[in-house]
């Protein structure tokens, strides 16, 4: 089966959730974006750390170097003030699209 793609945009939505959870390393943002999509969704290097450099640019995310669970040095990402604000805001952009989509695909 193809793996499916993020729609644009969707990846900061889906980051900005898991960390709301809590502080985390990249790698570990990404498993759990695959852990609760119920192994649909794999998030790439490629694709995860210009997003983190991106959020961290406009101050939704903060790092901090920490240990992972391995013993490796890692950089965790937290969200900020801002950050839930941003969430919030691209949580109901998402609830109106999806929405939106639902209607098309019902009666198209």
């Amino acid at each position: 089966m193809a793996k499916p793609e993020l729609l644009s945009g969707t990846l900061d939505l889906l980051v900005l959730q898991v960390l709301n959870g809590g502080p985390l390393h990249g790698f570990a943002i990404a498993e759990r974006i695959h852990a609760l999509s119920r192994d649909v969704l794999i998030v790439e290097e490629g694709s995860l750390y210009p997003s983190l450099y991106r959020m961290e640019e406009k101050g939704w995310i903060e790092p901090e170097w920490g240990q992972s669970d391995k013993g490796r040095r890692a950089k965790f990402y937290s969200l900020t003030k801002d950050g839930r604000k941003q969430l919030a805001a691209e949580r109901q952009t998402w609830d109106r699209v999806a929405l939106a989509i639902g209607d098309v695909l019902r009666n198209a």
